[in-house]
């Protein structure tokens, strides 16, 4: 595997972030070279919120992230803002519950997820939506293992959290290509 730069973003409150978290524990639980960098602004929810992930086998020279070959839109401002920045090629997810527009580019494979009505009425709870988005993302980039995340639900979910490491793992199973 070369290395994958995964571009995550959204607004506050959706767990952007997270997603980032779970697939560089993820990749970290694996033995693979990882880096994951935050950016949002200084709203607390509803604001601007994304990050970058790059996994590789090797050491990763920088975590900067011009170019993705992985760009998740969680809102609209996101994927137009970002989408120039994926290679061609690359692969797109739109959180379509949420972002009535299309994919302009042509030249990438472009995911619908459903995100927020998938998790309401599959899983019953919308809190899960940043968990079907990672799903979406794992079972079509392969980049980390799924089952790889119920270790890390289980290291990071502990106290009062572990109950929701069974939704969690639904959540990643319930988006379908």
């Amino acid at each position: 595997m070369s290395t994958k730069k995964i571009f995550v973003a959204g607004f506050g409150g959706q767990g952007i972030l997270l997603i980032g978290q779970m697939l560089s524990y993820a990749a970290m639980f694996e033995g693979k070279e990882v880096s994951w960098m935050p950016s949002y602004g200084p709203e607390m929810r509803g604001g601007t919120a994304n990050c970058t992930v790059c996994i590789s086998e090797a050491p990763i020279a920088s975590p900067l992230v011009t170019a993705c070959d992985v760009l998740v839109a969680m809102n609209g401002p996101s994927l137009e803002k970002f989408e120039s920045m994926l290679v061609p090629g690359g692969d797109l997810f739109i959180n379509s519950s949420i972002v009535p527009q299309k994919a302009s580019r042509t030249d990438v494979h472009v995911y619908y997820v459903d995100c927020n009505e998938i998790t309401e009425k599959k899983l019953g709870n919308p809190k899960a939506a940043n968990m079907v988005m990672l799903g979406a993302i794992i079972n079509v980039t392969n980049v980390v293992d799924k089952l790889t995340m119920e270790k890390v639900f289980q290291k990071v979910m502990t106290g009062e959290k572990a109950k929701l490491i069974p939704l969690n793992m639904r959540a990643l199973d319930a988006w379908e290509k």
